[in-house]
């Protein structure tokens, strides 16, 4: 079962975001996020639309699947997207997996319900920031939160 996260992006008073199906908890989307992805680099992820994995770089349309290629190919295929991000649209052709738009918090946080996300992740001014849609006691609970800060609090607990 996949941990499911929001991504998206500042542009004035309007958030573009997508979704993410895999790993969309801190240690690996909050890292790669923070480690990998610039202003730049982040429009570009969130132009692409709905993601099935996050990996440090966007990559080339590929196979949505190792089960997609022929057995003796599989390795190959392994070794050469296993750092690449998956979308459903470059990658597997889907329709209707385009970026979503919210003109409010309130409006992005029922995207992230509608969609499942447990977490979301914004990038505002070049500063990434994380959230999450769980309990109210949850110290990230429906807030923006600096992602370099709840990195650092959750090596501290670990």
């Amino acid at each position: 079962m996949g941990t499911r996260s929001r991504i998206g992006v500042m542009h004035g008073t309007v958030c573009k975001s997508v979704y993410c199906h895999w790993d969309g908890y801190l240690e690996h989307n909050g890292q790669i996020l923070q480690e990998h992805y610039d202003s730049a680099k982040a429009n570009h992820l969130v132009s692409l639309g709905d993601l099935s994995a996050l990996r440090p770089e966007i990559g080339d349309q590929h196979a949505f699947s190792q089960f997609e290629v022929d057995e003796m190919d599989r390795d190959e295929f392994i070794r050469t997207t296993e750092n690449m991000c998956t979308f459903y649209g470059r990658d597997r052709l889907e329709t209707g997996v385009d970026f979503k738009v919210a003109h409010t918090f309130a409006e992005f946080l029922e995207q992230c319900d509608n969609c499942g996300a447990e977490y979301y992740y914004i990038n505002r001014d070049g500063v990434w920031y994380v959230g999450t849609t769980y309990e109210v006691s949850h110290s990230l609970a429906k807030k923006l939160t600096a992602l370099t800060e709840a990195l650092a609090a959750e090596e501290v607990t670990a």
